[in-house]
């Protein structure tokens, strides 16, 4: 499966992603907006148990975001269970050096579109931390629905912070235009 997004491509995380991804995961600027299931410093050892996992994926949630030829970054779909079982969670993270070039926006839509045609979807939702104004940024961009703050819901480097919850329906994503 590979989704082209113009600016960028998902495709599925492969042997050979390990190097790049190591050099654009293991960033401190990177690490620092992400969960900290997500390893600092991220090592070749992390990077070989991550495209282990996401190989064994079915459904594929999980994606290389690829630019110019190289695995810059990652997106995927946290899928629900039970009552919540056509509800995911995006995550995503992108190199820095890629920063402000659209690339995070363009991969959003495209996983976005993803998840509601092919997964059959009908809520995707997202939960930057508030400080994170770029992330915050990108799913506004495209589309997602601020639904409310979530006071002092993380603990991020020991300090107590609030996440803002974001989300997007399979109803909100039939009445966007095709560029939204």
């Amino acid at each position: 499966m590979r989704l082209d997004c113009g600016c960028c491509m998902l495709r599925p995380w492969r042997e050979g992603d390990e190097p790049s991804l190591v050099r654009h995961a293991n960033n401190y600027e990177v690490w620092r907006c992400l969960r900290d299931g997500f390893p600092h410093p991220y090592t070749r050892a992390d990077a070989e148990w991550w495209i282990a996992f996401a190989k064994q994926q079915d459904p594929q949630t999980h994606f290389a975001i690829e630019v110019r030829g190289e695995a810059t970054g990652g997106i995927g779909l946290e899928l629900g269970s039970d009552i919540e079982r056509r509800s995911a969670e995006m995550g995503y993270w992108l190199g820095q050096d890629f920063w402000g070039r659209g690339i995070t926006t363009a991969a959003v839509r495209a996983l976005s579109r993803y998840g509601f045609e092919t997964l059959n979807l009908t809520r995707i939702f997202a939960v930057p931390f508030a400080s994170s104004s770029a992330s915050i940024r990108v799913l506004e961009k495209c589309g997602y629905v601020r639904e409310g703050t979530m006071r002092r819901s993380a603990i991020k480097e020991g300090v107590v912070i609030d996440q803002v919850l974001y989300a997007l329906t399979d109803e909100d994503f039939a009445h966007m235009s095709p560029v939204a």
